[in-house]
């Protein structure tokens, strides 16, 4: 199965909100472990307060789907608590990956 679609989303914490920013997207993996279209799914921190979410699907279908489900839904309950400005979403297309077993 070929992963071609992505959504990337950059995130920035409000100053001092950055450990539960990270707590908050560290505990979205329980959450999109129950998505069987959402192939891959990262977390993780560019510097002190930018975060971001990466995940793959490999189809329209599942990317909305994900898009539709409990992670942005979460976001939007936290992010006015969380973060300093609206989330950049980023719909895209995946043009190469390696996958090591």
């Amino acid at each position: 199965m070929a992963l071609k679609l992505g959504v990337l989303a950059l995130l920035t914490a409000k100053p001092g909100k950055e450990a539960e920013l990270a707590a908050f997207l560290n505990a979205g993996r329980s959450i999109v472990e129950d998505e069987a279209g959402t192939k891959v799914w990262y977390a993780f921190q560019v510097d002190g307060a930018t975060f971001g979410i990466f995940d793959a699907f490999a189809d329209e279908d599942a990317r909305k789907a994900h898009l539709s489900g409990r992670i942005p839904a979460a976001l939007s309950e936290v992010g006015p608590d969380l973060l300093a400005a609206d989330p950049d979403i980023r719909l895209v297309d995946v043009l190469a990956l390696k996958h090591a077993a």
